[in-house]
This record gives C-alpha cells, structure tokens and sequence, in this order.
C-alpha cells in the first residue's frame, strides 16, 4: 500500500520541511481497511476502527514535529496512542501529493472541468516531473461572477474571498490548494485571468485590481477532494483492499 502510494507521488517531491510517509505503524502490516482522509485526530481513528480499518491515509501529516511525549497532554499525542493502541497505521502523502502529476491540484482543475491542465510552476525531481500548482483553461470564457459562482459551486463553500470583480471574461485559471498565495506572481505571469487558492495573506490582495481574479475558498475546502485520489491509487493498485472515503469532517474553521 505504501509502495504503490509512493510510486504516485515520491517522497523526494515533498519540500524539505515536510514529513510525509509514514507516520504510525509497521510497514509490513496487512491491511485490513483504508480510511481515507484530508487530516488525523481522534474522530478520525474513531471512525477508521468502526469501519474494520487498520490504515488511515491522510494528506496533512499527524506528525510534523518530534513528540518527547507521548500522553494525553494535545490531540496529536492522543491520536498517536489511540492509533497505536488499536493497531491503526497512518501514511500521510502531503506535499508530494502536492508536487505529483494527477495530484491535489490536478484534482481540483478536474472539478472545475480545466482543460490542458499543466503545472504552473513546473520542476523536475530525481528525473520525476513535478510542480507547484496548475494551470489550465475552460472550454468557453465566462464573466468573473459566473466564475466566482462555478468554483462555489464546485467546491461546495458557501463564500469566497474575492478582490474587485474582473471587467473581463475568465478562461485562463491558474490554482494551487491549501496556503498557495506564493503562486500569485506566477500566475499573473503566465497570463491567467484568475487564480484560486485555499488561503492568502490579508496584503497580497492589494494591487492586483483587474490585473487577475483572485479567489480564495478555503484550506480544507480547496484540498477536499485529495481523498479520491488516494481511493483510486488504491483501487487501482491494491484492489482487494476495501476503502472509505472519511464521513468525519475535520475542518477546524467554522463560518458562523
């Protein structure tokens, strides 16, 4: 399971604070289940136990830092001694799920229906082609409102955080998932009439008014959709294992 997940997004793609692959467990365990996630805490290996599976695959890692302690003092502990005791492992694909070809933002452009998806910030790795988010048009241009509408829609929020609407039609998108504001200048410079990203800092959206159609949806929301990708690696290359797609939310933000 591990192999077969790694070979679609190498470890060597993910950035150099990142700390993604395995997290808990042995890595000769056999599988008996896989929930399939955005991020770990207790509800989540809850529900992985309720539904007979001994794996959790996640796109944020559990562990970013070294734990000196493993007790009931944060969630993060928590969660490592309730997996463990119960014999639930954890592999987290993040920033090289990131960095893949077909990855989270290849996924995204597939919601929004883009066309001649193609990295925005294209780079190569150990001899594997990899980026920092995509780039690709719509079939037809569309006024900015409808576009701001289409990627509600998509993505399923109820708000998006916008600069002034674009006096012209969208059809070059460029997006990156989760914190992808440093892709903005990029974005601009490869000629997108819109960039869509999860979060962004307050100042970035200064200066870009009709210059580029910003819209920001969201951390959780813009990487939502990483679960299928994990679900069809799987399904594809393990298909006696069974799958869930998590039913627990573990958005963080509420919108009150």
């Amino acid at each position: 399971m591990l192999s077969a997940l790694e070979r679609f997004a190498p470890l060597p793609l993910q950035e150099s604070w990142d700390n993604a692959g395995l997290q808990v467990g042995l890595t000769e365990t056999e599988v008996s289940g896989a929930l399939l996630c955005l991020d770990v805490n207790e509800k989540i290996v809850d529900e992985a136990i309720q539904k007979g599976c001994n794996l959790v695959v996640s796109h944020h890692p559990l562990l970013f830092r070294g734990l000196k302690t493993i007790s009931d003092l944060t969630d993060v502990q928590r969660t490592v001694m309730k997996a463990i005791v119960n014999g639930v492992c954890v592999i987290s694909m993040h920033t090289n799920m990131d960095n893949a070809k077909g990855g989270v933002n290849y996924k995204m452009a597939e919601k929004l229906g883009l066309r001649d998806v193609q990295f925005l910030a294209p780079k190569t790795v150990d001899g594997v082609e990899s980026g920092s988010g995509v780039i690709g048009e719509f079939p037809e241009a569309q006024a900015s409102d409808d576009f701001v509408l289409a990627v509600k829609k998509a993505f399923g929020v109820e708000c998006a955080m916008c600069n002034e609407l674009l006096r012209r039609p969208v059809r070059k998108v460029a997006l990156c998932g989760g914190a992808g504001d440093f892709l903005l200048d990029e974005a601009l410079k490869a000629g997108a009439d819109a960039f869509i990203t999860g979060e962004m800092h307050y100042h970035q959206y200064f200066g870009y008014e009709q210059q580029i159609q910003i819209c920001v949806i969201g951390h959780y929301q813009s990487e939502q959709y990483t679960a299928e990708i994990f679900r069809d690696i799987i399904e594809k290359e393990c298909p006696g294992v069974k799958t869930y797609i998590a039913e627990t939310c573990t958005n963080p933000i509420l919108y009150l």
